[in-house]
C-alpha cells in the first residue's frame, strides 16, 4: 500500500482516543473505529504511520497491529483465545527441566523457579515439575485457575498478552511480566535459558539470530502496548 496521508495524530474519540490520518479517523480491517483508553497509546500508534515511508510497512506497525487484533479479532475469538493460553499453562515450559548437565540445570532452577514460586502464590496453584520432556498430568484446577486469571482482562490487553505467551512459551512468564514480577529483559532471558545454552555450546547461525532477535522485537512491543494502554 502507497501512503496516501501527509500527518497522522492522536485525537480525543468517543470511548478514549483515536488516530486521525489527515483529519480522517482511522478504521480497522473490519471497519470500527480505532479507539483506545490511553492518549499515550493513540500517540505511539500515531507516530507509527508518522514513521511510513512512500511504501506503507506493516511489519514496522506493531501497535498498530496489536490494537487491530484487540477491537476486531479478540471479540469475535476470546473465549478460544482463552483457552489457547491457558493452555500453555497446563504445559508451561518453566515445569520442564533438563537431566543435564548441571549448569543447564541451575540455570534453569535460578531463573525459573522465582517465577513459578510467584505464581503459585499468586494463583494458588502447585504444577509438577518434571526432568525431560514427557508430558505430566497437572493437577486439577490449575489450568482452569490460570484462565482465570485471564479472563477479566479486557480485550486490548488479551491481543498483546497472548503474543508474549506464545512468544516465551510460558503463561507464568507472561503472567509475570503483566503484573510486574519480572521486567522484559528478565522475562526474555528466563524464556530463552535453552537457547542461550545451545548457542554458548554449538554456536549460533545467522538465521537463527535474525529469528531470535525478531521475536524479541515483536514481544519488546507487545509489551510496550501494554504498557502504554495503562499509562494515564
Amino acid at each position: 500500500m502507497k501512503r496516501f496521508w501527509t500527518d497522522a495524530i492522536a485525537v480525543p474519540a468517543a470511548g478514549g482516543h483515536g488516530v486521525a490520518l489527515d483529519g480522517k479517523h482511522l478504521r480497522t480491517p473490519d471497519k470500527r473505529p480505532l479507539v483506545v483508553p490511553s492518549r499515550p497509546l493513540a500517540d505511539a500508534i500515531a507516530a507509527e504511520w508518522r514513521a511510513q515511508g512512500e511504501t506503507v510497512q506493516p511489519a514496522a506497525m506493531a501497535l498498530t497491529r496489536l490494537a487491530n487484533s484487540g477491537l476486531d479479532r479478540v471479540p469475535h475469538w476470546r473465549p478460544a483465545m482463552l483457552d489457547e493460553m491457558a493452555g500453555f499453562g497446563g504445559a508451561d515450559l518453566l515445569y520442564y527441566r533438563a537431566h543435564a548437565p548441571d549448569e543447564l540445570v541451575g540455570r534453569q532452577a535460578a531463573a525459573w523457579d522465582p517465577p513459578l514460586d510467584w505464581a503459585r502464590n499468586r494463583y494458588a496453584i502447585d504444577p509438577v515439575v518434571t526432568r525431560g520432556l514427557m508430558p505430566v498430568v497437572q493437577p486439577d484446577g490449575l489450568v482452569l485457575r490460570l484462565r482465570a486469571a485471564l479472563d477479566g482482562r479486557p480485550d486490548l490487553e488479551l491481543a498483546p498478552i497472548g503474543e508474549l505467551v506464545g512468544g516465551f512459551g510460558s503463561l507464568i512468564l507472561a503472567l509475570a511480566l503483566v503484573e510486574g514480577e519480572l521486567d522484559f529483559a528478565g522475562a526474555w532471558a528466563a524464556a530463552q535459558i535453552d537457547e542461550s545454552w545451545s548457542v554458548e555450546r554449538w554456536g549460533e547461525d545467522a538465521e537463527a539470530a535474525a529469528r531470535s532477535a525478531a521475536r524479541r522485537r515483536d514481544l519488546a512491543e507487545a509489551h510496550r502496548f501494554l504498557t502504554l494502554l495503562v499509562d494515564a
